[in-house]
């Protein structure tokens, strides 16, 4: 039989979980209007997104460098050192100067849309496998995708991270959205079944009448008698 004390510990823990889920919506929804905004204002996006780009290599620089300083001793020291100083470098360049750093990062977008498809194309030709014309499709949107965004470079370079970072956001967004929904979908189910198990094990259990729990004993049914 369970305790209880057992039963307000399981409603605290499905009010968590409940919390818990509901928190996980509203961040999915902030993410997904960030999204929806950025991709209103493509130019604004795309700048944020690298100054944050640029803010993040400059802290794991600095993270890198710590971390290699305190390992002195050990073999990587150099490389760590390295390592972090091209961070630091590479962030600061990108803080300081986001749209150049947006037509190199849009460049070299292009290009691995267009290497990737025409590698995408030709290994579907030559293997001929079961998803050969995905592959194909696949392949054929990553050449035309590369092509446009290269044809129109480097005023592509105002919008093309900017969306790509905006369609990150939303589609992250819509998923946590998903994941809070269902998530507090299923606790609900399970703590309604839950709640009906009890009821139903409640209504199961025989109770004794009243008659039955006065019955006096053969004793004092004799003493009666006489």
């Amino acid at each position: 039989m369970v305790a209880p004390a057992s039963a307000p510990a399981s409603a605290r823990d499905t009010k968590k979980l409940r919390r818990s889920f509901g928190r996980l919506t509203v961040l999915g929804a902030v993410l997904a209007l960030a999204g929806l905004v950025g991709l209103v204002y493509v130019g604004v996006a795309t700048l944020t997104s690298m100054i944050l780009f640029g803010w993040l290599l400059l802290v794991g620089g600095v993270v890198g460098l710590v971390h290699a300083i305190q390992s002195r001793g050990a073999n990587f020291f150099w490389l760590g050192v390295v390592v972090a100083a091209l961070n630091i470098a590479a962030g600061v360049v990108v803080i300081r100067r986001p749209e150049g750093s947006a037509e190199a990062l849009t460049m070299f977008a292009a290009l691995l849309f267009l290497t990737g498809g025409v590698f995408r194309l030709a290994g579907s030709v030559v293997v001929r496998g079961p998803q050969m014309g995905w592959t194909l499709v696949q392949g054929a949107f990553g050449v035309l995708l590369g092509v446009l965004v290269l044809a129109s470079w480097p005023s592509s370079s105002r919008y093309v991270i900017g969306c790509f970072f905006s369609l990150g956001l939303l589609f992250d967004g819509l998923g946590l959205i998903a994941l809070g929904v269902g998530g507090r979908r299923i606790v609900g189910l399970v703590t309604e079944g839950r709640t009906g198990a009890d009821a139903r094990e409640a209504e199961s259990v025989p109770q004794t009448p009243p008659q039955a729990m006065a019955k006096p004993s053969d004793g004092d049914q004799g003493r009666f008698r006489k």
